[in-house]
């Protein structure tokens, strides 16, 4: 069992979103990584983020990537920071993964720069977006097999681009 799709970006690119949407056009169920860490948790990522802090969340998000992987054969949504792992960049090799980029300025407006955001949260959120995504760009390219924009274009448009490059992609690999 595989996932169809892997949907991963930055915060505010619409990943659970196009994910839930992509996962109906293409009639299969979606998950979200980030819903299951709270289903196990039982309590919001940033209780985690601020009681335990951000490794305690980084190990319970490789392991909540690593069975979604493994049970999962629709459209799987990751948190933004999932593929900061080295392993968890190893188990996404061989699996059809989409990276939504978002701009600086589009990706602050989605996001709002709020404090639900536990990474975002501080003296200077715009900036310390900026940093997270200069430094993730990289990241996100390389595990990427086909990447989609989704500055200034609808949700539709974006989750038909998906659906077109995975075709393609498939094609290609077959």
């Amino acid at each position: 069992m595989a996932p169809r799709a892997v949907v991963v970006g930055p915060p505010g690119a619409g990943k659970t979103t196009i994910g839930r949407l992509l996962a109906q056009r293409l009639d299969v169920a979606f998950r979200d990584t980030d819903d299951d860490i709270v289903r196990t948790a039982g309590r919001p990522i940033s209780d985690i983020f601020a009681n335990d802090g951000e490794p305690v969340f980084r190990a319970m998000e490789e392991e909540a990537v690593a069975a979604a992987l493994r049970e999962h054969d629709g459209v799987l949504a990751l948190g933004g920071g999932s593929v900061l792992s080295e392993l968890t960049r190893e188990r996404l090799a061989g699996h059809p993964v989409v990276f939504l980029s978002v701009g600086l300025a589009e990706g602050a407006k989605r996001v709002g720069l709020s404090t639900a955001r536990p990474l975002l949260a501080g003296v200077n959120p715009r900036a310390t977006f900026k940093a997270l995504l200069d430094a993730r760009l990289p990241i996100y390219r390389s595990v990427a097999s086909v990447e989609i924009a989704t500055d200034h274009v609808t949700t539709g448009e974006v989750v038909e681009q998906v659906v077109a490059a995975l075709a393609a992609s498939s094609t290609r690999s077959s």
